[in-house]
C-alpha cells in the first residue's frame, strides 16, 4: 500500500509494509524527530511526544530530503503538492515535494490532506509559468488537473535516492506511517532522512 502524507505532516510519500495475516487490521503511526540511537536493525528516534522505538525491514528504502528551488519545478517533474483551494480554483501551496524518479506515480490523485481544508496532489507537472506571484504549475493526473500557485518565499524540497548509512545519531528523520504490530511495537520499511539541515516534514 502506497500512502502520501505531508512533507511537511508531509508528502508526503510512503510504501508501506505490513504483514498478511494482519493486513486488515494494521494501523500507522507518523514518526518525526532526531535519531538517537541504532542497535542493530532498531532505530531509537527522539519525538516531541518523547522517545520511540523503530525496527527497520531488512529492504528498507531511504530517501534523502534536500532543499530544491522554484527553478527545479519543471515540466515532467512528478510531485506532492499540499495546498489551500483558492475561490478561483485554483490551489496555492503551502508545500511542495519533488518526488525522486524512482517513486514517480505514487499516491497519484487528488485529495483531502492533513491540515484542515487542505488538500494533496500527487501529479505530473505540463506547464509551469513564472510571475512577481511565483510559480503557476499545471499538473495532470490520472482524472484530471489542478492550477497550482506556488509562492516565491515557500521552502520547496526534493527526494534524493539516499541508504542506510544515512541513519546516524543526530539525522533529523521522518516516517510516514510506520506499522504499528499486534504487541504495540513500530516497523517500517522507508525512511526520510534529512540533508545539509533540511528537517523533513
Amino acid at each position: 500500500m502506497k500512502a502520501i502524507l505531508g512533507i511537511l505532516g508531509g508528502a508526503a510519500l510512503a510504501v508501506l509494509a505490513v504483514s498478511p495475516g494482519f493486513a486488515q487490521q494494521a494501523q500507522t503511526q507518523r514518526v518525526m524527530g532526531s535519531i538517537v540511537g541504532i542497535d542493530g536493525s532498531v532505530m531509537a528516534v527522539k519525538t516531541s511526544a518523547g522517545e520511540v522505538k523503530v525496527s527497520l525491514a531488512d529492504k528498507l528504502a531511504v530517501f534523502g530530503v534536500a532543499k530544491a528551488t522554484l527553478a527545479d519545478l519543471k515540466s515532467g517533474a512528478f510531485v506532492g503538492v499540499g495546498a489551500m483551494p483558492q475561490p478561483d480554483g485554483s490551489q496555492k501551496a503551502i508545500r511542495v515535494m519533488i518526488f525522486a524518479e524512482s517513486q514517480r506515480g505514487t499516491g497519484e490523485g487528488h485529495r483531502p490532506w492533513v491540515q484542515p481544508g487542505s488538500t494533496m496532489t500527487n501529479a505530473t507537472i505540463d506547464t509551469t509559468v513564472g510571475s512577481v506571484d511565483g510559480q503557476t504549475l499545471t499538473v495532470k493526473y490520472k482524472d484530471g488537473e489542478k492550477k497550482i500557485i506556488v509562492p516565491p518565499e515557500l521552502a520547496i524540497q526534493q527526494y534524493v535516492v539516499g541508504d542506510r548509512n544515512e541513519l546516524k545519531p543526530g539525522a533529523a528523520i521522518l516516517i510516514t506511517a510506520a506499522t504499528k504490530k499486534p504487541d504495540g511495537t513500530l516497523e517500517t520499511n522507508r525512511v526520510n532522512v534529512g540533508r545539509d539541515g533540511v528537517v523533513p516534514n
